[in-house]
């Protein structure tokens, strides 16, 4: 738990997540009033690092639910473990007796209970944990209503085995890439926070503290072709990941400056799909990518070079 909205800022710095006020004050508030959060937005735009960010700051653990199509309660909650129940029939069988209601109650207990993210999350005892429940959008609504107690009374209940409270209340951090709208019973019951891709500045910002780049002129530049890629359609825009990825690519190239005579080089870290390679090979495409890139880095460094003289005149004035 944090004592203060600083003392949140402080940890995550640590944590090397840049965070802007707005998101900040809103996680804070989560973090007191026990309520979810769900945060929608593209792909690869730093929902789910939020939630390990949060994690570490914490000094506690990610439980993570990772959602596609089709995924069953099973694998949310848990299920008994039948091989396990059997082998304990066979070993005790002679102690066991033959009231059937009652080995019927002992092999459905959590000693039998092969436990899923979900009831692993409410069962932490030693401190609270983040659970993430990452892209929740592919799931249907059935599976979307099963997440509804959790969220609202911080218990399951599963089957044969009865209802599992909370022994410590987490975090519980919701992703969408909003490949289907998420329904209001579930909006209703969390803090909304809107995601989207960062500014130059903000990406230079996230390179700086992530990256082992030491060239303010790579990292400007590299959170320019990102904004310069993400702005041309492409059907795969490049995430923050990907970015730092090519950040740590160039530094084990020895590259201290993109330019256009290295589209070859760069291509399969930055085209993911065969559409996205052919625009990139189009005549003159990388290399107004390039030149856009180094034209958002100069306008960044530019207003970063204005505000320190600025504050050089005040700072002069108060003498």
């Amino acid at each position: 738990m944090f004592a203060s909205a600083e003392e949140l800022a402080e940890r995550l710095r640590a944590a090397r997540y840049i965070v802007d006020e707005v998101t900040l004050n809103v996680v804070y508030l989560a973090t007191q009033m026990q309520k979810p959060l769900l945060i929608e937005g593209p792909p690869g735009c730093g929902k789910t690092e939020l939630a390990y960010a949060v994690a570490e700051a914490e000094g506690s653990v990610v439980e993570r639910l990772q959602c596609y199509e089709g995924i069953t309660e099973d694998k949310a909650i848990g299920k008994f473990d039948e091989a396990l129940q059997k082998l304990f029939l066979e070993t005790h069988a002679e102690h066991l007796g033959e009231d059937w209601n009652a080995i019927r109650k002992r092999l459905h207990t959590l000693d039998f209970f092969s436990e899923g993210p979900l009831v692993r999350a409410l069962r932490r005892e030693d401190r609270p944990c983040v659970l993430l429940v990452d892209e929740v959008d592919k799931v249907d609504h059935a599976f979307e209503a099963l997440l509804l107690e959790i969220l609202s009374a911080w218990q399951v209940t599963v089957p044969k085995l009865g209802t599992v409270a909370a022994a410590s209340v987490p975090l519980v951090v919701l992703s969408s890439n909003e490949e289907r709208r998420l329904g209001d019973p579930l909006r209703r019951r969390c803090f909304y926070l809107r995601f989207e891709y960062p500014t130059v500045q903000r990406e230079t910002e996230i390179l700086t503290v992530r990256s082992r780049s030491k060239s303010s002129q790579l990292r400007g530049q590299l959170a320019g072709l990102a904004h310069a890629l993400r702005g041309w359609n492409m059907e795969k825009p490049p995430s923050i990941a990907e970015m730092l990825d090519l950040a740590q690519a160039l530094e084990i190239l020895g590259l201290h400056e993109i330019s256009d005579r290295q589209r070859d080089l760069l291509m399969p870290l930055l085209a993911k799909t065969e559409a996205d390679r052919k625009r990139l090979l189009l005549r003159d495409g990388f290399e107004g990518l390039v030149a856009d890139s180094k034209r958002y880095r100069d306008q960044i460094m530019s207003k970063d070079h204005s505000a320190e003289t600025r504050l050089g005149f005040e700072e002069e004035a108060l003498v």
